[in-house]
């Protein structure tokens, strides 16, 4: 059990992150496609920050998963709760292994 919860918030981690990279396939079209690219890919830069620093610490990295799904929720005003919702449950996740682990 202790082994799935360890796992189960990196995972989700990961592919919220591919998640959200696919919407970044938009600018193949364009003639700068490469620094379309680029900034397209700025909120997996953020997550893929995130879960690195999660990784290691997770209780504090928990925190940050869940002030950034409020935040981005906060400004995209319920536009995009498909990306927020599970950023949020990851960070629950990422501070219920932080609290089992220590006990």
């Amino acid at each position: 059990m202790k082994k799935a919860l360890y796992w189960l918030p990196r995972i989700l981690a990961i592919f919220i992150n591919l998640f959200i990279a696919l919407f970044a396939l938009d600018v193949f079209g364009t003639p700068q496609w490469f620094i379309g690219l680029l900034i397209h890919l700025i909120p997996n830069y953020i997550i893929t920050i995130l879960t690195i620093y999660a990784w290691k610490h997770p209780w504090i990295g928990g925190i940050l998963f869940v002030v950034g799904g409020i935040v981005f929720f906060a400004f995209t005003h319920f536009e995009s709760a498909i990306i927020c919702i599970p950023l949020i449950l990851i960070g629950l996740l990422f501070m219920e292994e932080a609290y089992i682990l220590k006990k």
